[in-house]
């Protein structure tokens, strides 16, 4: 039998930190990008809950149903595996009460085979989930006492997921809007549908809906794909809030960096538009998003790393990473932690309108980028994929998203006290990365 323990001290008192953790939304919050694992049922209230997942392990999914008992309000709660692949498992969350907050103590008892290689990666995992789970009380706290209803378009990506779960853990409620069946609002813009009566007396709609730029050649038809599901889909939306008896206080709308295009010169909220097929449907995209009488804001969000990452690790584990083209092309990025965050500032910050940039303070280049993932998964990085190479390949769409760039500065987030919890992007790299 092994036994792990993993203990740190949180700010806040054991009922808040016990709350975060029985709110809808805490499990998600507290798996890392690298573990392949998400619920497929819950069962029961927090105090007896029975979940069911389903894990990879290697190229293998299993699935593991944890139980939970012993629970008791502000101080403890057990779980245990009732179904799995490992012998035994029995994991005690205490939340320990000292003078200026509580210690959050994870102790596992586990037997299974290759137990020292699980307790590395345990270990790892507690370092993400202690810390993610101090940086979210520390912006709910932030915020003002009252809880909001708010609409999540695009809920089923992974800005959307994230949003949702980083909500509903701060006592928020949250509406989907969704296509599907799972939805709590069904709309569909090509039909023209969405139901108006469920949006009504809502704080706040985030709309994220939009097809991905990113995963193929840009034919004609696709290019249109990407314009219509952010057009077409904004347009519906706003039409329908503006229509609305108890529209909502606040719209934080979707929208790119690639609304300033490929530059040499650093640019922020104030700066012109670029050129190029991203530019445009930005443009677009955020000429749609106005409802009158309601604040609207219009998130420029940057690369997200856990949506690069997952494309990228593999790759770079095997030695196969490197700079595209010259390698000078600029990177506007965020974290996944700090987006959410921002999402969140924009909702309750009444002063923010307009433009908004979701980056880090500080842009990298491509070069410095792949050098810096080479050195978190300790790979060379000498290769370089020529840009002739990328434009065959790629085409337009490698044109402008992989060999084009720009310094995007988040101007009004520093103006109005944003606190980047991961502003370099090294430190990004390490939270993110197993």
């Amino acid at each position: 039998m092994t036994v792990l323990r993993y203990e740190s001290h949180l700010p806040f008192s054991p009922d808040a930190v016990y709350a975060w953790h029985a709110r809808p939304g805490a499990f998600e919050r507290l798996v890392p990008p690298w573990e392949r694992m998400h619920i497929r049922r819950e069962e029961g209230d927090f105090e007896h809950r029975r979940v069911t997942l389903d894990v990879r392990i290697g190229p293998v999914g299993v699935r593991w149903v944890a139980q939970h008992q012993e629970a008791e309000p502000g101080r403890q709660f057990v779980d245990v595996m009732a179904e799995g692949p490992l012998r035994r498992w029995r994991h005690v969350h205490r939340f320990i009460p000292q003078d200026d907050g509580c210690e959050l103590s994870d102790v596992i008892e586990f037997d299974a085979i290759g137990a020292r290689l699980l307790e590395r990666g345990l270990r790892r995992l507690f370092e993400f989930r202690h810390a993610r789970t101090r940086h979210d009380l520390e912006r709910h706290a932030a915020w003002p006492a009252r809880r909001l209803r708010v609409a999540i378009t695009g809920a089923t990506g992974t800005i959307g997921r994230a949003l949702k779960a980083f909500l509903t853990t701060g006592g928020h409620e949250v509406l989907t809007v969704s296509r599907g069946t799972t939805g709590d609002v069904p709309w569909n813009p090509p039909r023209g549908e969405l139901d108006a009566a469920r949006l009504e007396g809502l704080d706040a709609v985030v709309h994220l809906a939009g097809h991905n730029v990113s995963q193929r050649r840009w034919s004609a038809a696709e290019k249109r794909r990407i314009v219509d599901s952010r057009v077409v889909g904004t347009r519906l939306l706003c039409q329908v809030l503006a229509r609305l008896s108890q529209p909502p206080k606040v719209v934080v709308a979707g929208s790119a960096t690639g609304w300033y295009g490929d530059r040499a010169e650093p640019v922020d909220e104030t700066s012109s538009a670029g050129a190029g097929f991203l530019a445009e449907v930005c443009r677009q995209w955020e000429a749609e998003a106005i409802v009158p009488g309601v604040r609207v804001v219009h998130l420029r969000t940057g690369v997200v790393l856990t949506s690069l990452l997952a494309r990228l690790l593999l790759p770079f584990r095997l030695g196969l990473g490197g700079q595209l083209g010259s390698g000078r092309q600029m990177l506007p990025w965020i974290s996944l932690d700090d987006l959410v965050a921002i999402i969140g500032h924009a909702i309750f910050t009444d002063s923010l309108s307009g433009p908004l940039n979701a980056v880090a303070p500080g842009a990298v280049s491509n070069a410095d980028f792949t050098r810096a993932v080479g050195k978190i998964v300790h790979r060379p990085t000498v290769m370089t994929v020529p840009a002739a190479a990328v434009r065959a390949v790629f085409g337009q769409m490698g044109e402008e998203v992989l060999l084009s760039g720009c310094a995007v500065r988040p101007k009004r987030l520093e103006e109005t006290g944003f606190r980047f919890f991961y502003p370099r992007l090294e430190e990004a790299l390490r939270f993110e990365v197993a």
